[in-house]
């Protein structure tokens, strides 16, 4: 049987600095990753406050550069995606489509994925004019009036860049104000094409021709419905924790994510650790998950060198 010394699930910058960090001890690590390594990240346009890029670097860059740093220390990456969890004869067992493997720790840095508003024809429509990421559909909406929905940085920020292909950028909230940091808003604010819609809840999407063409605007405070022409709809209202392949293999809490140690970043099963935005509590910045990835490689080198001195 062959095991693995650490085992990471996910490949966004807290699993991806695990694996870097783990490999470096020299310890056999490997990483699953479904999709693509980066995460959230990898989506992201311009990430402007990871130290030591001043100028600024694009998600899928640096996405690209942590991963070709992880492979070059010997962190082997895994494209498959885990379904579930089990603990055997004191070795883990993680479960794919199609195969076991076998670990002596894990580090759980599966993230989150972004939420849904959960209206009528939200669904239907994805990816026919609803969109969940700016970078990868924005070029589809040159010269197009488009809505952005929600009010934290992920809303202006990826507003603020569709305004390079979108004639009109309109952002609905369900506040009077904003809950973005300063800077975003003062940005947005001064920018022309984008226009802000308060106190509204999008009620339908709704489309012709399999695609959007508009939606059902709800004012929270008068109640009133109303339409509102629209080429597309981007939301950003959020994440949600990927723990559904966790079950009960270690204890969760009330909204799904992985309760952890913020500084050991045990969770409740001993040689399980946990990092970056699936963890309950974390501040959900690149720089912060790639912190916890590390504090995570370095307990779970810990916890192994303690097994072998047992």
């Amino acid at each position: 049987m062959d095991v693995w010394d650490v085992a990471i699930i996910g490949g966004g910058g807290a699993g991806l600095t695990a694996g870097l960090y783990a490999s470096r001890a020299n310890l056999k690590t490997c990483l699953f990753e479904k999709i693509n390594t980066g995460g959230q990240i990898s989506l992201t346009d311009d990430v402007e406050n990871y130290p030591g890029f001043p100028e600024g670097i694009t998600g899928p860059e640096i996405s690209m550069k942590m991963e070709e740093q992880a492979k070059k220390y010997g962190t082997v990456i895994i494209t498959e995606e885990i379904k579930g969890l089990e603990e055997r004869n004191s070795v883990f067992v993680l479960k794919t489509a199609g195969k076991e493997y076998f670990s002596k720790t894990i580090i759980l840095a599966s993230g989150a994925s972004p939420r849904k508003v959960g209206v009528p024809g939200e669904r239907e429509l994805t990816g026919k004019g609803v969109s969940y990421c700016a970078t990868c559909d924005g070029a589809f909406f040159k010269n197009k009036q488009i809505v952005v929905v929600g009010g934290g940085d992920s809303a202006l920020q990826e507003g603020l860049f569709l305004t390079r292909f979108a004639s009109k950028v309109n952002v609905i909230h369900r506040r009077d104000k904003l809950r973005a940091s300063p800077i975003l808003q003062d940005r947005a604010f001064k920018e022309p094409k984008i226009e802000f819609i308060w106190d509204t809840v999008v009620d339908s999407i709704q489309g012709a021709n399999n695609k959007v063409d508009q939606i059902k605007l709800k004012n929270l405070k008068s109640n009133e419905i109303r339409d509102f022409k629209t080429d597309g709809v981007f939301v950003f209202v959020g994440h949600d924790p990927e723990t559904k392949y966790i079950g009960d293999f270690v204890k969760l809490d009330e909204k799904g994510y992985v309760i952890a140690d913020p500084v050991m970043m045990q969770t409740s099963r001993k040689g399980v650790f946990a990092a970056g935005e699936v963890r309950t509590g974390a501040v959900k910045q690149l720089v912060t998950a790639c912190g916890e990835g590390c504090a995570a490689a370095l307990q779970a080198q810990y916890y192994l060198e303690n097994l072998e001195n047992h």
